[in-house]
């Protein structure tokens, strides 16, 4: 489990190194069936800051603890781009397309820890 705390940690940096915002943390382990340990759920405010956030997650990740993602989708669109790590599901947004899927309220049991906005 503290390797994949550590894994959260570096993700968020990686965000908070491209500015991006409302850095959401759901920590699905104790829900039953969950398809990862956690989600870390944040957004950009145009299409060009969620593509940054994404290869500065990447970058981040690989350089600090030596980890390649399993998968990325959505690099094409960048209206939300997704990034798995098995334990960890990165997820980047554009506000509405956040607004519209609102993945933190899928599970009423996962606890949210809210990351404040960097200035």
């Amino acid at each position: 489990m503290e390797t994949t705390s550590k894994l959260v940690e570096t993700i968020t940096k990686g965000i908070q190194e491209k500015k991006g915002e409302y850095i959401t943390i759901v920590n699905l382990t104790n829900i039953d069936g969950a398809i990862a340990k956690y989600f870390v759920i944040c957004q950009g405010n145009s299409t060009t800051q969620v593509e940054a956030i994404a290869s500065s997650v990447s970058d981040t990740v690989r350089t600090e603890i030596k980890e390649k993602p399993t998968n990325v989708a959505g690099l094409g669109n960048k209206e939300w781009v997704a990034i798995d790590y098995s334990d960890v599901l990165v997820h980047i947004f554009m506000p509405e397309t956040r607004e519209f899927y609102n993945l933190e309220t899928l599970w009423e049991d996962a606890g949210l820890t809210k990351i404040p906005n960097l200035d």
